[in-house]
């Protein structure tokens, strides 16, 4: 976690890292901001989330995260990556309403679940 004003916060390996080692992989974003939980924290919330998805395991390898309260979101991520929980398994860990956490889906979308 670096504390920056808005937070970022990342675990797991990064795009460049990913391809170094060969690993065939999709990186999926979506504004942080998008989810109605993310009004909670105020208006106009911006920042992006981002997944680093193993293509042939179907697993988050690496996330990103930037804006206000997406501390919240590392740990979630740390449990995904290090579990080695797939992205067919992550679809159905339905996020609480309103939550910034809703971004999962807004991720899990966009790498066309």
């Amino acid at each position: 976690m670096t504390f920056t004003d808005p937070q970022v916060c990342a675990v797991g390996k990064t795009l460049a890292e990913a391809q170094a080692a060969g690993l065939r992989v999709t990186a999926v974003s979506t504004p942080t901001g998008d989810v109605p939980g993310a009004y909670t924290q105020g208006n106009g919330i911006r920042g992006t989330s981002q997944l680093l998805i193993d293509d042939d395991r179907r697993t988050v390898i690496g996330a990103t995260f930037t804006g206000p309260g997406v501390q919240e979101l590392l740990h979630s991520a740390t449990v995904a990556i290090c579990g080695g929980v797939t992205v067919d398994q992550l679809w159905h860990a339905v996020p609480s309403f309103p939550t910034i956490s809703e971004v999962w889906l807004h991720l899990l979308e966009a790498y066309g679940l």
